[in-house]
């Protein structure tokens, strides 16, 4: 038989109960994370959002009936009223002695997940069983993480005259002229799922010169590995009147103040998930290498040769990461393995493109952008491309287009790197991949 909540509702979350509350009520709601019964004595350690608290049921403390009552599963959901109590033993030094238990809602007697923290289960069964993986407190510490990542790019974008945008999710064309395209039935037209804001971002730069948006997107890999996934979610940032250099500056800087609310706001999620000695704060300026003086540096160091327009290897940047391990650019690409938006430089063999690594790690790829219809239509057509499928974002760049340079951050990839993780699904709350489209 189950509780109604009736019109109990929670006074506190578990990190607000501090030695401060010592002898007064509070009103608990969360999920059992342990249970222990020892006879004249039980424990159960309730878990919420933001932590656990230590309930704790003595015979003749208690009321009988409460004591009675008090047999719970693992994940059962329960709210609870009582008094703070100081324990020395228990999480924070303190406990809740109830006067009261309510048992809203019950699992079954073994759950398809191991979520006690002793082990950590295969992750497709995790995955399989996702909004109940999401209570471990290893996902809790990922995701408050994660939130922190959030919010601190919002606020430095905004105090940086940056205005935040939203662009369609559902387009008529490609959007870099890739094949990588989800197709759907818009009516009775074929359109497609984005795989960028990077047209509609550069337009709007015309606009409120500032922007940015954080935003998912969509890339129809076949790709089956622990860093690639079908919806990812990205950072994307353009800037008017400005260049590559800049974008290279205020990009290192957002991720230097990102890491520095992490340390400050998140260090238990760090330290819990053994990250506090490694997602450290960087110097800043980020080291910068053109694509060419990377050539180099691989040959001599590794003995791994790259023909100049290739793209850098796994197995090569895997080395580098070894010999850099922090954040670094890689600048100047060349043109031809470029995006038609990408500006030649004043050689036209070379880009004004930018990659921003972590360790063997890419996390960002950005540039300078054409601002000249004319010079967009050549660009267009050398790349294959045919420029009447664009006009509606050319005629854009008749109207005073300004100079303008911008960058594409991938959340979730970043988010694996700042915590640890082994695969990128573990950073994203409901992963999309080739072989999964559920839950």
């Amino acid at each position: 038989m189950l509780d109604d909540m009736d019109d109990w509702r929670k006074t506190h979350y578990t990190h607000e109960v501090t030695p401060d509350l010592i002898d007064q009520e509070v009103t608990l709601g969360g999920w059992v994370r342990n249970y222990r019964d020892l006879g004249g004595l039980k424990f159960i350690n309730l878990q919420d959002k933001y932590g656990e608290r230590q309930i704790t049921l003595k015979k003749g403390v208690v009321s009988d009936e409460i004591f009675d009552k008090t047999k719970v599963g693992y994940q059962y959901c329960i709210m609870v009223k009582g008094k703070v109590k100081a324990f020395k033993k228990a999480p924070g030094g303190i406990e809740v002695i109830p006067s009261e238990l309510k048992i809203l809602n019950k699992t079954p007697d073994k759950l398809p997940i191991d979520m006690t923290g002793e082990t950590i289960s295969e992750l497709d069964l995790r995955l399989n069983n996702r909004a109940l993986d999401l209570r471990s407190v290893r996902n809790q510490a990922v995701f408050q993480i994660r939130g922190e990542v959030l919010n601190t790019i919002r606020e430095f974008l905004l105090e940086n005259n940056f205005t935040e945008i939203t662009t369609p999710k559902i387009i008529g064309s490609a959007t870099e002229g890739g094949t990588e395209l989800f197709p759907i039935m818009y009516f009775d037209k074929e359109a497609f799922l984005t795989q960028s804001a990077q047209l509609y971002k550069e337009q709007l730069s015309g606009v409120f010169e500032r922007v940015f948006e954080i935003s998912d997107c969509f890339r129809a890999e076949k790709s089956h590995t622990r860093r690639h996934l079908c919806e990812i979610f990205t950072l994307d940032i353009e800037m008017a009147f400005a260049t590559m250099n800049d974008v290279l500056k205020t990009l290192e800087e957002l991720v230097h103040q990102v890491i520095k609310n992490v340390r400050e706001n998140q260090m238990n999620s760090l330290k819990f998930l053994k990250m506090e000695e490694k997602t450290v704060l960087p110097e800043l300026p980020f080291p910068r290498y053109t694509y060419e003086e990377m050539l180099e540096l691989i040959e001599s160091k590794f003995r791994i040769s790259i023909e100049f327009g290739e793209d850098i290897s796994t197995e090569a940047y895997r080395k580098l990461g070894k010999e850099l391990t922090g954040y670094y650019y890689i600048t100047h690409w060349p043109m031809s393995i470029k995006p038609f938006y990408i500006m030649p430089s004043k050689d036209p063999k070379y880009s004004e493109s930018f990659d921003l690594q972590m360790g063997w790690l890419e996390l960002t790829s950005g540039g300078t952008r054409v601002h000249s219809s004319e010079q967009l239509r050549q660009a267009l057509e050398a790349k294959g491309l045919n420029p009447i499928a664009f006009e509606s974002h050319l005629k854009v760049y008749d109207f005073g287009m300004p100079p303008h340079a911008g960058v594409g951050l991938g959340i979730d990839r970043w988010i694996t790197f700042l915590c640890g993780l082994d695969d990128i699904r573990e950073a994203v709350m409901y992963p999309r991949t080739p072989d999964r489209l559920t839950p």
